[in-house]
């Protein structure tokens, strides 16, 4: 019996045949990604870490702006808060 099973084998396998196949052969390849990102597949850009997040480019600012002596002396003064209230009050009335 065991012959049997032996010679079955044989022919399936294809181990026994001296003639090349000429059906093609196919496998299958292991995806490149780790996470379903596509971003993952870019190569690394220059200018990335802090430079490529908008919400981080507060960090490359640059110093506060310090009007100059002849700018700060033409600045008028700044209003009261009576003014600042008649003014309110004067916005908020013309709307109605």
């Amino acid at each position: 019996m065991s012959n049997l099973i032996n010679k079955l084998t044989g022919k399936g396998s294809g181990s026994g045949n001296s003639q090349p196949s000429n059906e093609p052969t196919y496998s299958i390849q292991p995806h490149p990604a780790q996470t379903n990102d596509p971003r993952d597949l870019e190569p690394p850009q220059l200018g990335g870490g802090l430079n490529s997040k908008p919400e981080y480019q507060a960090f490359h600012a640059r110093d506060p702006h310090v009007p100059s002596k002849e700018i700060r002396d033409n600045m008028p003064q700044p209003a009261s808060r009576e003014e600042l209230k008649a003014r309110s009050a004067q916005l908020n009335n013309r709307s109605n």
